[in-house]
Parts: C-alpha cells; sequence; structure tokens
C-alpha cells in the first residue's frame, strides 16, 4: 500500500514539473529557467527519501537488496513520465493541476496516518518518533510561514 501510496504520489509530482518546464518553453515571462531548475532539482532530491520509503521496509521484510531498490526506483519512475505527458498536454493538464496535487497530498497523509504513524508509536523508542514528527510538521509550518 505504500509504495502504491508514494508511486500515485509522485504522479502529480512529475505533473508539477512538467507545466512549469511547458510554462517556460512557452515563453512565459514568468517562468525562468533558473526557477525551473531549482524546482526539478528540488522534486528529484525529495525523491532520495520516498525511494527509501520503499526500499528500507521491503527489505526489512526479507526482501533482496537489489530488488527493493529497484522498487524505489520504479516508485518514482512515474514522476518523470507525468512530466513528460503533461509538456505534450500542457493545455488540458493545467486546470486540473490543483486537484491533482491534492490528490498526492491525500495519498501521503492517508499513508502516514495509517501506516507510518501507528508503525513509529509501537516499540521502545515510541516518543523520540512523536518528538521528530512534531519537529518536522513545526518545520514544515515555519518554512510555508516564512517562504509564502
Amino acid at each position: 500500500m505504500l509504495a502504491l501510496a508514494v508511486t500515485l504520489h509522485n504522479i502529480p509530482e512529475g505533473m508539477a514539473v512538467g507545466v512549469v518546464l511547458a510554462g517556460w518553453m512557452s515563453g512565459d515571462s514568468g517562468i525562468t529557467s533558473a526557477g525551473t531548475l531549482a524546482l526539478s532539482i528540488g522534486i528529484a532530491v525529495q525523491n532520495f527519501p520516498e525511494g527509501a520509503i520503499i526500499s528500507v521496509p521491503l527489505r526489512g521484510e526479507g526482501m533482496g537488496k537489489g530488488r527493493a531498490f529497484l522498487y524505489g526506483v520504479l516508485s518514482g519512475a512515474a514522476e518523470p513520465l507525468a512530466a513528460a505527458l503533461t509538456v505534450w498536454a500542457a493545455g488540458l493538464i493545467l486546470p486540473a493541476l490543483p486537484y491533482l496535487l491534492s490528490f498526492a497530498a491525500g495519498a501521503m497523509i492517508y499513508v502516514v496516518v495509517e501506516e507510518l504513524l501507528p508503525e513509529a508509536s509501537a516499540g521502545e523508542h515510541s516518543n523520540l518518533g512523536t518528538l521528530f514528527f512534531a519537529a518536522g510538521f513545526t518545520l514544515m509550518l515555519v518554512l510555508d510561514v516564512a517562504l509564502g
């Protein structure tokens, strides 16, 4: 279920990159090549922990290193495909992008609440998981307010 949620989450992320790239390619003055590159790099960097979210539990369940790594990589393969599709169909995708991004956020929230939080609360170091969750949530709120 986690692999499916992360894969579904990657589709709208790829679409976001595709929309910015399509806007830059069309000559929209508000979109710069530096902005397009910054978004692409930012999305790419955050894909490393997303791949680990898939690979590490699979490895912990006994799957081989190569196969677990491959599944993590494949979960992110949806992103460049969605970006390419979005560049190709930019005029049709733009109006639906907010809904697709909302779907991606909802999928990840569901996975966090249903799977990750209960697992983090189990065991002898459950307070540590709660503290890091609170710290991460606080950091995201601060960044949201500071960066708009």
